[in-house]
């Protein structure tokens, strides 16, 4: 569950399927997987840069800190390094969304999302 709002589980949220077939666009499945994983890591990113973009630029104005005093933060204790490992695991289920509905459409799947986000997570 998610420390922003312990109500949501963004990884159970992460295996939702759309209604309908899914549109495919090149012949290899194996592309397709490539293609989706790199489309939702690239939405990901483009919402946090705009995101942090605002953030450091409204800090810097404010004369609040710098932007070189962002770049060089240490995290202050575990709570937040647990915190940002948290969102590191959902962040993960997000972009391996595709691959775990693929597993379910199969008979037995050897993997959940659940294990696929722990083994990344001990890398």
């Amino acid at each position: 569950m998610s420390k922003e709002n312990p109500e949501i589980d963004y990884i159970s949220i992460a295996s939702n399927k759309p209604k309908g077939k899914r549109p495919y666009f090149f012949k290899d499945p194996a592309i397709e997987r490539v293609l989706n994983i790199t489309m939702a890591i690239g939405m990901e990113l483009a919402v946090v840069r705009e995101r942090v973009d605002s953030l450091e630029r409204i800090l810097e104005a404010k004369g609040i800190m710098t932007r070189e005093e962002l770049e060089n933060y240490v995290p202050a204790n575990k709570d937040i390094a647990d915190e940002r490992q948290q969102w590191h695991s959902e962040y993960i289920s997000r972009i391996l969304r595709i691959v775990q509905q693929e597993m379910e459409e199969l008979e037995n799947p050897d993997k959940t999302l659940q294990d696929i986000a722990d083994d990344i997570d001990k890398m």
